[in-house]
């Protein structure tokens, strides 16, 4: 279907940024719950459990967004792609490592992916503010949530 069966009160042209945000946006926090998922597998060391369920609260949080930005996209009108070759091609976060991982490196990996998540977002924010306040409200709440986890992470590498 060529033409979204959706309306949308935004003209045009900030719906076409809005949705092109979104779906980058979306993109990013599929690949951080696969990530957080990844990392949850493989981490090993004295900290072990700690930071294998504080992965799993990332995980969380992810996907809770993924759901969300979807639907955000959806609601002005732009057909969500999550689709794992879209991932792939498109994603922003940073290359995790494969294998396991000890616990220290673990979270400093963590820490690089939420860091180079969080200054994606900011410029979203910045992005949409002429586009659509709705939209950037929800990049505030995931910037927010990413921030604190970005914070809880780091406290652990001290």
């Amino acid at each position: 279907m060529s033409k979204s069966p959706i309306t949308s009160p935004l003209p045009e042209a900030d719906k076409k940024t809005t949705g092109a945000i979104l779906q980058a946006t979306l993109v990013d926090m599929i690949d951080l719950s696969l990530i957080a998922k990844q990392a949850h597998w493989n981490v090993v060391g004295k900290n072990f459990r700690s930071v294998h369920t504080q992965l799993d609260e990332l995980v969380s949080t992810a996907r809770t967004y993924v759901d969300e930005v979807a639907e955000r996209a959806n609601a002005i009108g732009v057909s969500p792609n999550g689709k794992a070759r879209t991932v792939v091609e498109s994603s922003g976060v940073p290359e995790y490592p494969d294998g396991w991982l000890s616990d220290k490196d673990t979270v400093t990996a963590i820490v690089a992916t939420l860091e180079a998540l969080v200054k994606r977002l900011r410029a979203r924010i910045d992005e949409t503010d002429k586009s659509d306040l709705v939209t950037q409200d929800l990049l505030i709440d995931i910037a927010k949530d990413l921030e604190q986890a970005h914070w809880m992470w780091q406290a652990q590498s001290v």
